[in-house]
């Protein structure tokens, strides 16, 4: 399956002020995060790490965890907020092009923000269920083999093979000794449809029936020596076997509708003179990606 690009928290923590709440509401919000340490009086609290969790992701240290996690993105919200608070003192926080940052992660934020809700509210079991059988359906059973090959250079070194064979030699001892290819694995191509391979190569091993030996082959890789080991249907996986695939594609196709519906509803021009003319309704996004087809 291919895929959309995924969004992730950006760089910037946002604190809101609670002072215009009224007691009425004060008195049922949750309970105040956990103070994990102050700087200069200002707190880094349990929301604060879990925030900057999600915005470092891969980036912390994959060994670290529990406690030692926590330590790691303690000390990481510590050394920000004192150079946060130098930054502040050196009046940086005026400079017009911080406002023009502030304004884009503010955006920036909000985006992510929405598409996760999106995401959220697109995954259900129902529409998990529904675009599963869609795929099942449209998925046609094709044959497949497994099958072993001998790759050499010229057909007289192929024929030398194929004589061994028919003599009675192992076809995978003969791969392992003179193949050009997978020769550790004795041939071994696993299992595979015909379009997975060059045509040439797979014309002739279709052909065969289970067991039987072609005769030399010619391809652009050289001459083999095709045995099919086994043939037959492709079957669509089962649904727990593919189910973060499904909910990879509802998410992704829930998100560019989302996307493409807001480009027709908007009034969009572009200084680009080579873009002024495209539709609106046209965002520049990847295509959504094709339905689960793992048949393994």
């Amino acid at each position: 399956m291919s895929t959309l690009k995924t969004l992730h928290a950006g760089a910037l923590g946002l604190s809101f002020a609670l002072t215009c709440l009224s007691p009425a509401v004060l008195m049922t919000a949750p309970a105040a995060a956990e103070v994990r340490a102050t700087v200069n009086g200002q707190e880094i609290t349990d929301d604060d790490l879990r925030i900057a969790a999600e915005d470092l992701g891969p980036s912390i240290p994959q060994q670290l965890q529990g406690k030692a996690r926590d330590a790691y993105l303690l000390d990481y919200l510590i050394d920000s907020e004192l150079v946060a608070q130098k930054a502040q003192a050196d009046k940086l926080d005026q400079d017009p092009d911080f406002a023009k940052r502030l304004a884009y992660y503010h955006d920036k934020v909000l985006t992510e923000t929405l598409l996760t809700k999106v995401a959220k509210d697109a995954v259900t079991p129902e529409k998990l269920q529904q675009t599963y059988d869609a795929a099942a359906k449209a998925d046609k059973p094709q044959t497949e083999i497994h099958a072993r090959h001998i790759l050499v250079a010229t057909e007289a070194d192929a024929q030398a093979a194929l004589k061994r064979i028919k003599a009675g030699e192992d076809f995978a001892k003969v791969a392992k000794e003179v193949s050009k290819d997978a020769a550790e694995d004795g041939g071994d191509l696993g299992w595979f449809t015909k379009d997975r391979m060059v045509p040439d190569f797979a014309d002739a091993a279709f052909k065969l029936n289970e067991g039987e030996v072609s005769d030399p082959v010619k391809t652009q890789f050289g001459w083999h020596i095709i045995k099919v080991e086994g043939k037959r249907q492709t079957t669509f996986p089962p649904f727990d076997q593919v189910k973060g695939q499904v909910e990879t594609f509802v998410v992704q196709k829930a998100q560019s509708d989302l996307i493409q519906q807001l480009h027709k509803d908007a009034k969009i021009v572009r200084a680009d003179s080579a873009q002024s003319n495209a539709p609106a309704g046209q965002p520049s996004a990847p295509a959504a990606p094709a339905a689960p087809a793992d048949k393994k």
